[in-house]
């Protein structure tokens, strides 16, 4: 009895096995077989051409309609598997639960969300379903309910080709483009090899895009997922295979030296490691770099990461974003905007239209230092779709996205579009200041050393050296916040300003002309960023580094001793004037003390309002006349 009941409680396996696997068509039966065995040598051509056999000669052959969606699903051929899978429902409607799940994932993948909304819950309602195939189908549910949301609130999206001189018949995918929006770097395969070519506009249109460098591409290995630093000298990009690669794909940095690009050197450890490191982007200010590892310590598949460059020029141990950012699903493709507080990547773990989306995430700030990143929120359709979106960047004022795809009427394969990004999803507004700098005598070219500060917390967002050819440095800038610049060459007196980019004159970068001077008897430098509160002559917080650049200014010239002198604008008195000036004076000659510069190689006077650079007509005219200097009295 115990034996009958065995076999009874058997008996629903038994028939499901033979439903399965057997075909009363000996030769249908004979070519599943065979395609089991190609199968498990994965030649899955040949075991598709004998499961279509199969079902020619036996065309109820359920279990070989079922290998083939199967298969045509996990290649990625949806079309085809939902063919296969309706075939089998067609059939047995209760062949397989997991019929359903084929179906309703092949469904999400061509944009039938609403039918695989039907579908996973119909698989969910089986019974023995294991936690892991709960917990993924639950998360398409999530997929296709934003789905359905997002196709009825559609944001505006129109690409628009970026034209011959970039794109061709070839593949060109992972655009970058600098902060003035002059060049784009991007990848082109051809002949299944990955190498970076470069354009440059010209009166509104892109040249002919050009090799980049012989120094960076080569012909034995792939150079792709790059990014570049805003001002466009620096290449971070990801080399595969090299012999000099820690891992079997590393991150690798090439610099622009004028007249070329420089040989391209592995970063090294910590970032690289045996694993795969990838997909590169670099924060305006040169000093955090995200990517892409599949190392131990993340969530998951791909996760996305960030170094902090020392000051001793060396990268930090990586930090994973964490579960406000990565999911136990894969996160690619990071973009760190010039703002540094908006982050674009793609992710398949996140609620979306399938495959792979692009979203947005944000710095969350507590005090003004950074908590973590707010909740990521996707882009929206049309911009996100069944497909895979990956590989955006963004404009540095925010308004331009560039990425690749393979609409119709393009170039051939993947090309470079543009679109202008929605307002939700854009970045803080930041635009630019482009410089270039020269002997203010000779008008020769200067390669000097650039610092821009942000005032209010003294830290540096750019600091580098000009371009030896040209003299021109570029650097973002955000509006809204208050910034020093600081030009200084061996040999000539510094260059000081700041400046405040106002929201309302955004799209108006400042282009500044820089002369230095040498260090000559009477030579003068304005120190625009000392501060004093209104009326009175305590320094204020944000003169700090401009401070220190005037004290490392004398130690590095020991035998200059200068003159700081106090000047005011015309309100108040002549008397009180002339004190507030000297006292301002004084207190910049105390803090200069306090540092260690010797007193026979500094002295005050104040001025008071007798010595004005404008008329004071103005209150801008009067603000440049309140102002603190020093001038050389010997060299």
């Amino acid at each position: 009895m115990k034996i009958l009941l065995l076999l009874l409680c058997l008996l629903p396996c038994i028939c499901l096995a033979q439903k399965q696997t057997s075909s009363p068509v000996k030769q249908a039966q004979k070519s599943y077989n065979l395609a089991n065995q190609y199968l498990s040598y994965r030649l899955y051509d040949k075991a598709i051409a004998e499961l279509s056999q199969a079902v020619i000669l036996d065309k109820n052959f359920t279990a070989a309609y079922q290998q083939l969606g199967d298969i045509y699903r996990k290649s990625g051929n949806y079309s085809k598997a939902l063919i296969s899978y309706k075939k089998v429902l067609e059939i047995d409607p209760e062949f397989l639960p997991l019929t359903y799940f084929g179906l309703a994932e092949s469904e999400l993948n061509t944009g039938n969300y609403a039918n695989a909304y039907e579908h996973f819950n119909k698989y969910l309602s089986y019974p023995g379903l294991s936690a892991e195939s709960k917990q993924k189908t639950g998360k398409y549910v999530a997929d296709c309910s934003f789905s359905l949301d997002a196709i009825k609130n559609p944001v505006s999206f129109k690409p628009v080709n970026l034209g011959p001189g970039i794109n061709s018949k070839e593949e060109e995918y992972l655009p970058v483009i600098t902060a003035d929006e002059k060049m784009i770097i991007f990848t082109r395969q051809t002949n299944r090899n990955e190498d970076f070519f470069k354009s440059v506009k010209r009166d509104s249109l892109w040249a002919t895009a050009e090799y980049l460098s012989k120094e960076i591409n080569t012909f034995n290995y792939n150079e792709g997922a790059q990014c570049i630093s805003p001002d466009g000298n620096y290449l971070f990009f990801t080399g595969c295979n090299r012999p000099d690669g820690l891992g079997r794909c590393d991150i690798y940095i090439s610099r622009w030296e004028g007249n070329g690009w420089s040989k391209p050197f592995n970063i090294g450890g910590p970032i690289n490691t045996p694993g795969w490191e990838s997909q590169p982007s670099i924060s305006a200010d040169g000093r955090t770099l995200y990517f892409v590892s599949t190392r131990n310590g993340g969530f998951g598949g791909y996760d996305i990461w960030k170094s902090e460059l020392n000051n001793d020029g060396s990268w930090g141990i990586p930090l994973n974003l964490g579960p406000e950012i990565n999911t136990s699903y894969d996160e690619q493709s990071p973009f760190i905007h010039p703002d540094d507080e908006s982050l674009y990547f793609s992710s398949n773990g996140w609620p979306g239209l399938g495959n792979k989306d692009l979203f947005i995430s944000r710095k969350l700030f507590k005090d003004e230092v950074q908590a973590g990143w707010k909740r990521p929120q996707n882009l929206g359709y049309p911009i996100n779709t069944f497909g895979e979106e990956s590989g955006l960047s963004i404009s540095s004022n925010g308004k331009l996205a560039f990425f690749s795809t393979n609409q119709k009427g393009g170039f051939g394969g993947l090309d470079i579009y543009s679109f202008e990004l929605p307002e939700a999803m854009r970045p803080n507004t930041v635009t630019y200041v482009k410089g270039l700098v020269f002997d203010k005598i000779t008008k020769e070219i200067l390669d000097a050393k650039v610092e821009i500060i942000n005032l209010k917390d003294g830290k540096a967002i750019f600091d580098d050296v000009t371009d030896p050819e040209t003299g021109e440095f570029l650097a973002t800038i955000m509006a809204g916040k208050s910034f020093g610049l600081n030009v200084s060459k061996d040999g000539y007196l510094f260059y000081s300003q700041n400046f405040t980019p106002d929201l309302n004159l955004i799209n108006k970068p400042f282009i500044l002309e820089i002369p230095l001077k040498k260090i000559e008897v009477g030579g003068l430098v304005i120190l625009n960023n000392i501060f004093f509160e209104s009326g009175k002559y305590n320094l204020l917080h944000e003169s700090k580094t401009e401070l220190q650049h005037l004290i490392r200014f004398m130690k590095e010239n020991p035998s200059v001793s200068i003159e700081i002198g106090g000047h005011t604008d015309d309100v108040g008195d002549e008397k009180s004037n002339l004190e507030l000036s000297e006292n301002r004076a004084r207190t910049v000659y105390d803090y200069l003390l306090s540092n260690h510069i010797s007193a026979d190689k500094i002295s005050y006077k104040g001025y008071g309002e007798g010595l004005p650079l404008n008329d004071n007509s103005s209150e801008e005219n009067r603000k440049n006349n309140r102002r603190t200097e020093f001038k050389i009295t010997t060299k």
